[in-house]
């Protein structure tokens, strides 16, 4: 019952919290020695990852491994530090969930997309994606490793949500026609990982989103209602001055089913759409 994480950080905490509160032990990789308090303060175990023989004791140790750290040029880094170690100390864990995106899919023109749709990535991003999921699946099939593929969309949660852009006078209903996207709450994507734990499926491929695909300028409309502001101007597209990531983003429009998570898993988000999630948040902070 212990969790070794590589790349710590915003979705690897939710799930570490709910797995803590089952007793289970937690490790996460750092870069920087400054951040060995703040793990360690989340009574998680820092694990440098150029520390070989840190990494094998926490590669031994773990029951799962969560792998969250994006693909460079080279591949996913995750593959490359804990293949060789878990094969040095022989020890193989039950489970490794690898985080991907719903980038993948690339643009559908607002049409839905599943598991078995064909991958279609459009930015470099979403092609390393594509690279990462393939190694990974490879080396779990030559391995007998229990890997299985989490394809996330936008991650909302406390912390990171329509609310911290409207406080801040950061957020911009941009307009984009068509345009919408599948996003899940981190608490949500906790429970999928912790259902896909329960149930482990090697070469599993799950789309962990809610219910409601929707435009970006709804979600900051209705977020400003609950903080009682008035909703940003929306901004065309064409005059948003948008960086290229974001210019990306707004290129691709799809619908995420989550049907095969439901269905295989048992889960089911707590938040089904952002309004749900939105509220919730909200009445935490209160």
């Amino acid at each position: 019952m212990r969790l070794f994480v590589f790349g710590y950080g915003y979705a690897a905490r939710a799930l570490a919290v709910r797995l803590q509160g089952r007793g289970w032990g937690v490790a996460g990789t750092i870069r920087r020695p400054a951040e060995r308090a703040r793990l360690e303060a989340m009574g998680v175990t820092p694990v440098p990852v150029g520390n070989r023989r840190e990494m094998e004791r926490a590669v031994h140790e773990a029951g799962g491994i969560l792998v969250t750290a994006p693909p460079d040029a080279e591949g996913c880094p995750g593959l490359r530090s804990l293949v060789p170690a878990m094969a040095r100390v022989g020890a193989f864990p039950d489970w490794i969930g690898y985080l991907s995106t719903t980038g993948v899919y690339g643009d559908r023109r607002g049409g839905w997309v599943s598991e078995q749709s064909a991958l279609a990535a459009q930015s470099l991003e979403g092609a390393r994606r594509v690279g990462a999921e393939r190694d990974w699946l490879e080396v779990g099939r030559g391995m007998g490793l229990t890997v299985t593929v989490f394809r996330l969309p936008g991650i909302y949660g406390p912390g990171r949500s329509a609310f911290d852009r409207l406080r801040a006078s950061e957020a911009r209903r941009i307009v984009a026609p068509g345009q919408v996207f599948s996003r899940i709450h981190v608490a949500d994507l906790a429970a999928g990982l912790e259902a896909s734990i329960a149930r482990p499926r090697a070469g599993g491929i799950y789309n962990l989103c809610d219910d409601e695909p929707a435009a970006n300028s709804d979600v900051l409309a209705y977020a400003a209602r609950l903080l009682g502001l008035p909703p940003p101007p929306e901004v065309p597209l064409a005059d948003a001055g948008l960086s290229p990531l974001a210019q990306r983003f707004y290129a691709e429009s799809k619908r995420v089913s989550n049907a095969r998570a439901k269905a295989e898993l048992g889960w089911r988000p707590a938040w089904p759409t952002y309004r749900e999630g939105l509220a919730a948040i909200l009445a935490a902070e209160t």
